[in-house]
């Protein structure tokens, strides 16, 4: 199967650049599952249903979300009809929506997406390696499901590497979110599952992770908010991870950086030709 996960989509320019590239990048990379964090895509700060409809219609097959999932507070109310949509599995019992799902990919094959957020210096929600460890045994990689996609959502580098490692051989793809700035450890775990610290922001580079640079190093100066924060809207990098697994065990067999457009150097799997 080809997976293609494509980071936090910040505002505007990150939404632009996915709607126009994507729909081709699917043709000509062959791709069976495509994964999007969007819990930035409304103005830097959740997302709304039109959106969500927007992403899907250009191709993406599942939306995990994160932190600000319910900053637009549509979303409240509209994760409920919107099958795609996936918010934090560790989030209280009773919460809206879901934080796994099992998707139809393109090539028929069945794909579990599970969003996850992490607990240092963001809300102590649940735990995350609990609620992980329940889906997993709930539906085993090939038995259950034909590949497992996790998306872990944290702010500290040593979670989403520890999580990496609990799900390593029982999950295609863990990936890490939420931080912005895209790490240079993309790589397949000893019993084959496919990682990256984090894939870094789909959104103008020329930015404070994705911001217009002024409101954010004013709070830095001064310790004191003076208006609030807005999207950089030049044009956008995308940044995502390729992954390619066997369609025997639904675990990695190779892996590569995704960046496209923008400022940052340009990369994309070779062996997708």
């Amino acid at each position: 199967m080809r997976i293609l996960f494509i980071g936090d989509i910040v505002g505007r320019s990150g939404r632009t650049i996915v709607t126009q590239r994507l729909p081709d990048l699917i043709v000509q990379w062959k791709l069976d599952l495509v994964v999007i964090n969007g819990e930035n895509a409304a103005g830097g700060f959740g997302i709304t249903e039109a959106i969500y409809q927007e992403l899907v219609d250009a191709g993406a097959d599942a939306i995990t979300l994160g932190n600000h999932a319910w900053d637009q507070r549509e979303a409240l109310v509209f994760i409920e009809r919107a099958p795609r949509l996936i918010r934090p599995i560790n989030y209280p019992a009773g919460t809206p929506g879901r934080g796994a799902a099992m998707i139809d990919a393109k090539n028929g094959a069945r794909a579990l997406v599970i969003n996850a957020m992490g607990r240092i210096f963001l809300d102590p929600l649940d735990d995350p390696f609990a609620a992980i460890e329940r889906e997993l045994a709930a539906c085993p990689l090939k038995s259950g499901a034909d590949a497992i996609v996790i998306d872990m959502h944290a702010e500290v580098t040593s979670e989403k590497q520890a999580m990496a490692y609990f799900a390593d051989g029982r999950a295609s793809l863990v990936i890490g979110t939420h931080t912005h700035a895209p790490t240079a450890d993309h790589r397949i775990l000893p019993n084959g599952t496919a990682f990256q610290s984090d894939v870094g922001m789909t959104g103008d580079y020329e930015s404070v992770i994705g911001m217009k640079s002024d409101e954010p190093l004013s709070r830095f100066l001064r310790r004191i908010p003076s208006s609030k924060f807005e999207p950089a809207l030049g044009p956008a990098t995308l940044c995502g991870l390729a992954v390619e697994t066997d369609d025997d065990t639904g675990l990695a067999l190779r892996v590569g950086p995704v960046r496209l457009g923008g400022k940052l150097e340009q990369a994309q799997p070779a062996f997708w030709g």
